[in-house]
């Protein structure tokens, strides 16, 4: 057995063994000596002893994911041989790319096992968060991704996995490639991303799925426009914001579910992206500390993106190119319908104006209409409005009431509990019906009800309790029963709020 900085010194001595090649040759016969001397290799991963087997699964698995990298190392190194400086003796003082990731690897994979919970000396400045559930076959080529993007902008930087309960070797890659490995034991995608932000000490973070595919060699783009002043940099896949989709990388329903979701953010919360569900994403750790995420599923981006643009924050976006993602053994764990409903209804969480306010205000318009309709004797086209339409038209003016107040109760919560930003015009219209104000309110509504109703009561008394005009009575006891239900609602409603208020206080 040996310790994890062994274990990178002969990977270091495997890779130096691969030939500096031009990207996309075949090197299946170019690595007999290298792929022998890794499968020999044993890791002291898990305290319970592993069989040979095991072993040589897992390192066969780091092995391939360092090879899926070599083109992308190989295209970069071109260039750094091109440009790097040579001493007198022809010796470079500059590392290739490969080298310098090798490097990194190694020097992260000693940090991590001695300094584990320490923070270094050099303050950090960027944090790569991956969620991690089963993703043995692609995690250690986005860890080394991750690493190079680091090592090739020349900042301090972290990998962080955060782990949500993966049964197969997706710990023991990451750690073995450099990573920062958070166990998240609460399920769930949000869950796991904030157990990893959490732990992560960069002043920025950028989060990305662990399937590979989003191309963490690109987080330099995410990173310089953090510094520019940007609180969040939202990637985007599709063709509306520049992105591009891969053939096989996006599921068809996915293709036509994401654009409609994302056109309701647009429409109900004036968020300026043009892809809401894209994983991959750059903030600022102060931002994050604001925002207070709650959600613990897949609705945890998309609260990430309403919460920002409520909260007034400063919102780029930058244009990625979706790649096919490179599981083998797991399916993907977005599942289509279920988290396309979890999120349309977290959107109507968040947005009171929308879900009770504008159906709310539709409803009383019409209820109004009507009412004036058949108490004011207006007929249309031939049509006469009685008693069934007046009936119909109270029934949707207490609804409209009762939709009204839950939209004021909603936003006074969200705001008392720092899920929403508070809203300017609910405090001043709160403080204006003041509890004792309302109840005035109410009370001359309820009593206006409650005398109609005595005075139709004596003038049937007056006639034996004989036969009634129908149409001419309805006419006085609907708006009637109908003004003293409003006045109970006002008023229970109006202590209710004084109750959120107060606890806000």
């Amino acid at each position: 057995h040996m310790s994890i900085p062994n274990l990178n010194s002969q990977i270091l001595g495997s890779l130096s063994k691969l030939p500096m090649r031009q990207p996309n040759v075949n090197r299946a016969s170019e690595l007999p000596a290298a792929h022998a001397e890794l499968t020999e290799i044993r890791l002291p991963y898990r305290e319970s002893p592993r069989s040979a087997a095991q072993v040589v699964d897992v390192v066969a698995r780091a092995e391939q994911q360092l090879d899926n990298l070599v083109d992308l190392l190989a295209a970069e190194q071109t260039l750094d041989r091109q440009s790097a400086r040579r001493s007198p003796s022809g010796r470079r003082s500059q590392p290739t790319a490969l080298e310098a990731l090798c490097q990194s690897s190694s020097r992260r994979a000693d940090e991590n096992a001695h300094e584990e919970d320490s923070c270094s000396s050099v303050p950090i400045e960027l944090s790569i968060v991956m969620p991690c559930l089963d993703e043995a076959d692609t995690v250690g080529t986005c860890v080394l991704k991750a690493l190079y993007a680091i090592e090739k902008m020349g900042i301090a930087g972290e990998v962080i996995v955060a782990d949500n309960g993966s049964r197969d070797d997706s710990v023991e890659i990451a750690e073995s490639l450099g990573a920062r490995v958070v166990h998240v034991d609460q399920p769930g995608y949000g869950a796991a991303l904030m157990g990893g932000i959490e732990a992560a000490r960069g002043r920025f973070v950028l989060m990305g799925d662990a399937d590979d595919s989003y191309d963490f060699s690109q987080a330099h783009r995410f990173y310089h426009k953090l510094c520019d002043g940007a609180e969040l940099v939202q990637g985007c896949r599709l063709p509306a914001g520049g992105g591009r989709v891969m053939p096989g990388a996006m599921p068809w329903l996915h293709q036509y579910g994401n654009p409609g979701l994302t056109w309701l953010v647009q429409k109900m919360f004036k968020a300026p992206i043009n892809d809401v569900y894209c994983g991959m994403r750059g903030f600022t750790k102060r931002l994050y500390s604001r925002l207070d995420q709650r959600c613990t599923g897949m609705e945890f981006a998309t609260e990430m993106i309403i919460k920002s643009t409520l909260f007034g924050a400063r919102i780029e976006e930058v244009p990625i190119v979706l790649h096919p993602d490179g599981r083998k053994t797991h399916r993907p764990h977005l599942r289509t319908f279920r988290d396309g409903w979890r999120t349309l209804r977290f959107f109507l969480m968040l947005s009171p104006r929308w879900t009770f306010l504008a159906p709310g205000m539709a409803l009383g318009a019409g209820g109004l209409l009507g009412c004036a309709l058949v108490l004011l004797r207006i007929s249309l086209a031939g049509i006469v409005f009685d008693a069934h339409t007046l009936l119909v038209s109270m029934v949707a003016l207490l609804v409209a009431a009762q939709l009204g107040c839950f939209a004021l109760l909603a936003k006074t919560f969200a705001a008392s509990e720092g899920i929403l930003p508070k809203d300017s015009r609910v405090e001043q219209f709160a403080r204006r019906c003041s509890l004792e104000r309302t109840l005035w309110f109410s009370g001359g509504l309820i009593a206006c009800g409650v005398g109609i109703v005595a005075w139709k009561s004596f003038d049937w008394a007056s006639q034996g309790f004989g036969g009634l005009d129908y149409s001419e009575t309805m006419r006085w006891i609907i708006p009637a029963v109908g003004a003293i239900a409003l006045g109970f609602q006002f008023a229970f409603s109006s202590f209710l709020l004084g109750v959120l208020r107060l606890a806000r206080r």
